[in-house]
C-alpha cells in the first residue's frame, strides 16, 4: 500500500511540474521577455561591430621561393640501421 502511495506521489509531482514548466514556457509574458532579449543582443551586436578596428593586410609578397640545387637524396636501407645499432 505504501508503494502504491508513493509512485503515486511521484507520477503526481511530475505531472504538476511539467504542468506548471509548460505554463510559464507558453505564456505570453515569457515570449515578450525573450523576443525583447532577442532584440537587445542585436542591438549590442551592431554597436559593438561599429566599433571594431579594421586591420591593414600586411601578407603582400609574404612567400619567397627558393630553388634547390641538390637533388641527392641519400638512401637508407632499413636491415641495415637495424644491423648497425648495437
Amino acid at each position: 500500500m505504501l508503494k502504491e502511495i508513493k509512485y503515486l506521489i511521484f507520477i503526481l509531482v511530475i505531472c504538476l511540474f511539467s504542468f506548471f514548466v509548460g505554463r510559464y514556457y507558453f505564456s505570453d509574458v515569457n515570449k515578450k521577455k525573450s523576443y525583447r532579449s532577442l532584440n537587445n543582443i542585436d542591438e549590442k551586436i551592431k554597436v559593438y561591430s561599429k566599433k571594431l578596428p579594421v586591420l591593414e593586410d600586411d601578407t603582400k609578397n609574404i612567400i619567397e621561393y627558393v630553388e634547390q640545387s641538390n637533388n641527392k637524396k641519400k638512401k637508407f636501407n632499413f636491415w641495415k640501421l637495424l644491423e648497425s645499432d648495437e
